[in-house]
């Protein structure tokens, strides 16, 4: 049976009581170490690109209301701009997250490209500086499942990479907990392909800003292998693989050529690689719990556990409060934009032993996290 969330908790989770968000970011302590993450929380909650089901993502808006909740981490996915600076978005095209299509001066950059062997047009980062950047605004990525974030078009900036890890530190020391970041690498091979590589960008500004060694309070996650195989003849941070679910593969194997997806990463043999350059694994939650042909829960598979056995951490994505992506058993109603059960879902997670969680609801996944780890 379901675990019904209290209901003081959905009051507050529907969005009749929201936080105000502010703060720019712009606390620059770069040259502070940062605390050590271990011990580990028992069970990390991962503000998912901040916390977008209140917000539009990737803003620090987003971010510092996921940490008002009670995440323990924020995540920021990393694209490149045309001077090599880091920012903070979901994808390098960025026509349906910023108002980019409404800058008639940016109208001739409007391009064709070919991303991981798919063709996407729209505006891409690496055609603008980031002072072109600047001048535009974020939107929300998904009005139809999220109207009430449209409020906010308009309102917030692209956020540097280097703003994100300052609202961690600020926010560590304002809190007195540790704000971990868990950076994404977005597209390595194809940002790799056009001169502007990720790797040793991400990994000069998290020296620059004190963050070295595997206690750091930072994980480094991609969907691609072979950087975060590189990554870690550079580094000791702790990387973290993604697993999307099959028969989905990495595209880094399809560009070399290598017939194996992320089904092969997920058996005994497959894990004991990806332990052999990285920290744990990111699956998709359909991963460590699949649906039936309803979409309602199975049991759990034995990824989990497979994956503990090899020494990994296993942190699923993504959970998210609207009835448009809950398993039907904890959905409230057939509207696809109204919250349903989303705490008794990630509680079937919690019980299945993950060691945290990405949701765009921090707000929920702390109670539910809260609740589950209670003595």
């Amino acid at each position: 049976m379901p675990v019904r969330m209290p209901a003081f908790l959905f009051i507050v989770a529907t969005g009749l009581s929201l936080a105000a968000c502010s703060g720019s970011g712009s606390n620059n302590n770069d040259d502070e170490p940062m605390t050590s993450i271990k011990p580990l929380p028992a069970v990390l909650v991962i503000g998912h690109r901040g916390a977008p089901a209140y917000r539009p993502e990737h803003t620090i808006a987003s971010y510092t209301l996921a940490i008002e909740y009670g995440a323990d981490v924020i995540e920021p996915d990393l694209v490149a701009t045309q001077d090599g600076e880091l920012v903070a978005r979901h994808e390098n095209e960025i026509s349906g997250t910023t108002d980019v299509a409404g800058h008639p001066e940016f109208a001739s950059r409007k391009a064709t490209k070919t991303i991981d062997g798919v063709a996407l047009s729209g505006w891409f980062t690496e055609d603008f500086t980031l002072a072109e950047l600047r001048t535009l605004r974020a939107k929300e990525r998904i009005p139809d499942i999220r109207p009430d974030n449209t409020r906010y078009n308009g309102l917030y900036l692209i956020p540097t990479f280097q703003e994100v890890i300052d609202l961690a530190k600020a926010k560590t020391l304002e809190t007195g907990r540790t704000i971990t970041i868990y950076p994404e690498t977005k597209h390595p091979s194809y940002f790799q392909s056009i001169g502007l590589p990720l790797e040793q960008r991400l990994l000069d500004k998290l020296a620059a800003n004190g963050y070295s060694g595997p206690d750091a309070a930072v994980f480094i996650q991609s969907f691609e292998v072979a950087n975060l195989k590189a990554l870690r003849a550079k580094t000791d941070l702790p990387l973290i693989q993604l697993l999307s679910a099959p028969p989905a593969r990495p595209y880094d194997f399809v560009a070399a050529g290598d017939a194996r997806g992320y089904a092969e990463l997920i058996t005994p043999a497959g894990l004991a690689e990806v332990a052999s350059y990285a920290d744990g694994i990111g699956p998709d939650k359909n991963m460590v719990i699949p649906r039936d042909a309803d979409a309602r829960l199975l049991a759990p598979t034995s990824l989990v556990a497979d994956a503990h056995a090899a020494g990994l951490l296993v942190h699923p994505y993504t959970f998210r409060p609207e009835n448009n992506f809950l398993p039907a058993d904890f959905r409230s109603s057939t509207d696809k934009t109204a919250r349903g059960d989303a705490y008794g879902e990630i509680t079937r997670f919690l019980q299945a032993g993950i060691d945290g969680l990405f949701s765009d609801d921090a707000f929920v996944a702390r109670a539910a996290v809260d609740a589950f780890t209670a003595p």
